[in-house]
């Protein structure tokens, strides 16, 4: 089968912005083995177009283009790894049309680790990685001088907490900025909080865009060196959290 001819891998969400200045792409989850194409009804493809509207909102008039990478099989598929051929086919295709602008990347499960594999792109700054799918080999070099935010519910039984936190303490050993929150009540399909997931995966993805300031805590994680620990169980309080009475 072939596995590359006729296939666009970028999709625009919404208007794209004349002279834009930075982009966001959103990766949807997968399979670990499919070659079955995507249809026209895509679920997972749905599950993301909330944190697209939600970065859409937060950087309206900052000349912000969002779009989404367009798998052409719904599975990772080993050594083929089209997921990630996919993303960084987009990156091309992105900075072809817009030029090298700086760009963040958010993906879910298999869509987390396909920008976490395309994260060595030219264009790339960061990547936003919502309960990423982490296999322990893995690779991490090229998050070298990159920012890794991964953000992983503790109720997840599809894709490991343990092993997200362990692919990013071998990130920040091979020289990424990384910082994690543990989003507690919540499991893989974001469905637990989807309040307090767009918001500050919006927060976070203005942030690495220099938008706006990171949040303190993840700021200070950020400047933690290779070899220390911490940064990577920080708390996502909900929003609208009331006290607790005794």
């Amino acid at each position: 089968m072939s596995r590359a001819v006729g296939h666009r891998s970028l999709q625009w969400r919404g208007r794209r912005p004349e002279g834009a200045e930075a982009a966001v792409l959103v990766l949807h989850g997968g399979k670990e083995h499919s070659e079955e194409r995507p249809g026209p009804v895509n679920l997972p493809g749905l599950r993301m177009a909330g944190f697209a509207r939600a970065v859409a909102r937060l950087t309206a008039g900052q000349r912000v283009a969002v779009g989404a990478v367009r798998y052409r099989y719904r599975g990772w598929n080993g050594a083929h790894a089209d997921a990630a051929r996919d993303a960084s086919a987009a990156l091309s295709d992105l900075a072809e049309a817009l030029g090298p602008v700086p760009t963040v990347l958010i993906g879910h499960s298999m869509g987390g680790r396909a920008a976490i594999r395309a994260a060595g792109h030219p264009c790339v700054l960061g990547v936003v990685a919502l309960a990423p799918w982490c296999p322990p080999e893995e690779p991490v070099v090229q998050l070298k001088d990159r920012t890794l935010i991964t953000l992983h519910g503790d109720r997840d039984t599809v894709t490991a907490p343990a092993a997200t936190r362990l692919l990013a303490a071998r990130a920040r050993e091979a020289g990424a900025r990384v910082a994690g929150y543990t989003v507690p009540g919540a499991g893989h399909a974001l469905m637990q909080r989807p309040g307090d997931w767009h918001r500050i995966t919006a927060t976070l993805t203005a942030a690495l865009l220099g938008l706006r300031p990171f949040p303190a805590e993840v700021a200070a994680a950020l400047t933690l060196a290779p070899g220390q620990d911490g940064g990577l169980e920080l708390p996502l309080t909900p929003r609208h959290a009331t006290p607790a009475t005794h």
